[in-house]
């Protein structure tokens, strides 16, 4: 698969150049949940105290983000909602020290309630849903090599099926949008949505979860050379 780059022909011909697109699951922005469920299984595989909190504490790490992870799947966060999200988190941490401020018994009260949720995982548990995580990611990654999309100087192509059925689009005057259709998952994987719009083709197709799409818009722009690629802008609030 490439990685947004050119794939340099081995006889020279510049004609043998091309870019890979592929349409990723969703299911791939949970990588960070993966690695650290991995460091949890390692941390909790070493010898802990009967009294130790090291174990709570990796699982209540764990939980969150497992639960910030769920909430980029579930919803798609634009550069306007971001910033709304990034302002409402900034409001409530203000609220926080206001209330420790002019509420000093409060927080006791808060910090109790809090340590009664001890939440806790053996290694086990952990490995577990690493390997359920890990053979769902190899089997995206067998899926794709069936269904994908190849740029070439003078043609664009979609390789799908088992039996490796393809079809042809031509590619001259060969038009792109590309949106970053939620800020989390472009910082994740870099990931958007490109929108290709061949020149003989009534409908556009379209490509959700496009990995390192910024690279893989530039290697387009390189290889076919007069393509024009427009790309949309938000407007403004």
């Amino acid at each position: 698969m490439s990685n947004g780059s050119l794939t340099p022909p081995a006889s020279g011909d510049k004609t043998d150049e091309r870019v890979i697109l592929i349409s990723l699951p969703k299911i791939v922005f949970l990588w960070p949940t993966v690695l650290w469920a991995t460091v949890c299984g390692v941390y909790m595989s070493m010898d802990h105290g009967a009294a130790a909190s090291g174990p709570h504490v990796v699982c209540n790490i764990f939980l969150i983000v497992l639960g910030l992870n769920l909430v980029v799947l579930s919803f798609d966060f634009p550069r306007t909602t971001s910033l709304t999200v990034f302002a409402i988190i900034v409001a409530l941490v203000l609220g926080g020290a206001l209330l420790v401020v002019y509420f000093p018994t409060a927080l006791p009260w808060v910090n109790a309630q809090l340590s009664k949720i001890r939440p806790v995982a053996n290694a086990t548990f952990y490995f577990v849903f690493v390997t359920f995580m890990l053979i769902i990611f190899l089997g995206v990654l067998i899926n794709v090599r069936f269904d994908y999309w190849e740029v070439r100087g003078n043609e664009l192509l979609h390789h799908h099926g088992f039996l490796s059925d393809m079809k042809r689009y031509s590619a001259p005057q060969l038009k792109i949008d590309k949106e970053i259709k939620d800020v989390f998952e472009y910082l994740l994987l870099g990931a958007g949505r490109l929108i290709l719009h061949p020149s003989n083709e009534p409908r556009a197709i379209v490509l959700e979860n496009v990995a390192w799409i910024s690279r893989k818009e530039k290697a387009i722009t390189r290889l076919l050379g007069s393509l024009q690629v427009r790309v949309r802008q938000e407007p403004e609030m």
